[in-house]
């Protein structure tokens, strides 16, 4: 990696975002928002604000990271309570389920960064976000949202590169997206089932995994790991387990999928 490239990218951020006067920044605590959020402070000092949702797509696990690396970087976050999941067409799970919550979403982010006097609101985007089926990118483009990162031009690996050097500590956090996005599409999203999802990829962090996923299809889980996880996935007594206390969340079956871990999969039956 070029680091004089790398650091001329930063710059043109930091620059993009002093433009933009004020923002408030869509906030998950991910590896993207904390390193967007962490550039604005700089940039703008006192004139950022985050703004992040709670609700049962999310994980309480990264609410708390979340609340706890703004308290440490000084920025104010404002927690939206949000009930995602009560939106009829999002429940029903289409595949442009994801546009429909970003639209719902990010409308409520533009309102409340109004309150707060902030003159835009951005988003932590990058530019391997323009390649997978990203209906929620539309809901963002027709409502004005910002994304500095994508207009640095930075990638996934470069956000790592550079969140490591700030000591972030997000910098080798494993990838995460919205627990939506592990049911297969036009499967009803209840919030008895992210809670069995949410249970599952409990389980597989706190038994050492790092990068997964726990599909979901009907009450079948269908696990997705690191190629290189999947041999210790088969030692007779981790399986077991894994096993048992997901029949004990309410899943009937548990496959372990031989492809591993990939963005998207669910993606892979559209045309």
């Amino acid at each position: 990696m070029d680091m004089n490239k790398l650091q001329e990218k930063y710059q043109k951020l930091l620059s993009y975002l002093k433009e933009l006067d004020s923002v408030a920044i869509a906030f998950s605590g991910g590896v993207d928002s904390t390193f967007l959020l962490a550039a604005a402070k700089e940039a703008l000092g006192d004139k950022v604000i985050a703004l992040t949702a709670k609700s049962c797509l999310f994980p309480e696990r990264e609410s708390g990271e979340a609340k706890d690396f703004c308290k440490n970087l000084g920025v104010e976050q404002i927690v939206l309570d949000l009930g995602d999941t009560e939106l009829p067409a999002f429940k029903h799970n289409p595949p442009n389920r994801c546009y429909i919550c970003k639209k719902s979403l990010f409308e409520k982010f533009l309102q409340k960064a109004k309150e707060y006097q902030m003159s835009y609101v951005a988003e932590g985007s990058n530019m391997d976000d323009l390649g997978d089926y990203r209906p929620g990118m539309q809901a963002i483009t027709e409502l004005g949202i910002k994304s500095p990162l994508r207009a640095a031009e930075l990638t996934k690996a470069e956000i790592r590169e550079l969140s490591k050097q700030m000591g972030l500590p997000t910098w080798s956090k494993p990838s995460f997206a919205c627990l939506a996005s592990r049911f297969v599409y036009g499967e009803t999203i209840t919030a008895e089932k992210l809670s069995m999802v949410e249970r599952a990829e409990d389980l597989l962090r706190s038994n050492g995994f790092l990068q997964f996923r726990v599909r979901i299809h009907g009450t079948i889980a269908r696990i997705e790991l690191l190629p290189e996880d999947i041999p210790r996935m088969l030692d007779s007594e981790l399986r077991k387990e894994i096993v048992d206390k997901l029949k004990r969340y309410g899943f009937t079956y548990v496959s372990l999928d031989l492809e591993g871990y990939r963005t998207g999969s669910m993606n892979e039956v559209l045309a």
